[in-house]
């Protein structure tokens, strides 16, 4: 299991050399002009951890493998989006098909890059952005109000109770994020794809001298997020894509260093990503390869088994277990054996990160 993050903003706020850098490639076309995305971009990138590449010593592993997460660079919206403005609608029917959405801020002054609006204020983007984001998601709910109002049948009666409360909450001003839901309500958001539902991470784009403790507009939008239980993230679009053209892992920690930081912004994005969605990762390791896993935080064994391959789940007797740390420091598998700290565990294990698995199945 992966993730994917749908990256927005709008025009000109470092969108597309942001996912040059994340994805090192140059698939995105970024240039100084509105809309230069012209179909939604999508690269997998592999997951920075350091956890793999120990297990990997200690196990002796041929090559190492890590998770991934998919990211998809969706063209610029604009004020009038989800009324067939700029690109309109078919860009809005992208980001239903997200996870989650990476909100990509302008943070930084450049008289050199024109800001659709003229003027750079992080607060009145965010709010053209996700106002468009709440338009989209009034129309699809308001058409299945119209769909069902004349159905009698009490078995929409709590949809229709649903589609009340989201349409209302939505009129306020307010993101379907931070409404709470009952479980069936939570079945009826799902189905209809609402984009508001779906967690967001604000990025926050600055200029170089400012990646380490951003500035006065990175302040305001933490404080926004916070005000919403949301997280921010600060990055610098122009040093990802320097870093991302440095080919030695020795140099590029080093300049990364040299920035002050002690880890990249692909790091800071991909650790609050994780964080947005709630998830773990897991391994398995062996003298072939060493291999990084991801699910759901709260999954059972049997379900991570099915991460790796269908007939595990299917067929699951029992998950061969070592912790991390207890990995490390009984130097592999068989030290935590003698040590008697790997466990059988069964159906109703729940997974913790940085499990070491072997799962025992049979179909």
């Amino acid at each position: 299991m992966g993730f994917n993050c749908g990256i927005v903003g709008l025009p000109n706020v470092g969108k597309s050399t942001l996912f040059n850098a994340l994805t090192e490639t140059a698939a995105a076309q970024a240039m100084n002009y509105p809309f230069c995305t012209i179909e939604p971009n999508v690269g997998r990138v592999a997951v920075p951890d350091s956890r793999l590449f120990k297990l990997a010593a200690i196990a002796s592993s041929a090559k190492t493998i890590p998770t991934q997460i998919e990211i998809v660079d969706i063209a610029g919206l604009v004020r009038g989006a989800s009324q067939g403005e700029g690109l309109g609608n078919q860009f809005l029917g992208h980001i239903r098909s997200t996870d989650a959405i990476l909100h990509i801020v302008r943070c930084f002054e450049n008289g050199d890059i024109t800001h659709v609006h003229g003027s750079v204020d992080p607060i009145r983007d965010i709010e053209v952005v996700e106002t468009e984001l709440m338009l989209a998601d009034l129309e699809s709910l308001k058409k299945r109000e119209g769909n069902i109002s004349k159905k009698n049948n009490s078995e929409f009666a709590d949809e229709k109770n649903f589609l009340a409360k989201t349409i209302e909450w939505l009129e306020s001003g307010k993101l379907i994020n931070q409404l709470q839901l009952t479980s069936e309500e939570e079945i009826f958001a799902a189905n209809m794809h609402l984009i508001t539902k779906k967690p967001i991470l604000y990025v926050c784009n600055v200029n170089e001298d400012e990646i380490v403790y951003g500035n006065a507009m990175t302040q305001k939008v933490d404080d926004l997020a916070k005000s919403r239980h949301a997280q921010t993230v600060i990055i610098s679009a122009e040093i990802e894509s320097e870093i991302a053209v440095i080919q030695d892992e020795n140099e590029k920690n080093e300049y990364i260093q040299a920035l002050g930081l002690t880890e990249s912004g692909l790091a800071r994005v991909i650790r609050g990503g994780y964080n947005l969605l709630d998830l773990i990762t897991f391994f398995t390791a062996g003298p072939t390869e060493a291999h990084a896993w991801t699910t759901a935080r709260g999954s059972k064994a049997p379900t991570a088994a099915g991460v790796i391959h269908t007939d595990f789940e299917r067929g699951f007797i029992c998950a061969e277990t070592i912790s991390y740390d207890d990995y490390i420091a009984c130097n592999g598998e068989s030290g935590a054996k003698n040590a008697g700290k790997m466990r059988l565990e069964g159906k109703d294990y729940v997974v913790n990160d940085g499990d070491i698995f072997h799962f025992r199945f049979n179909v």
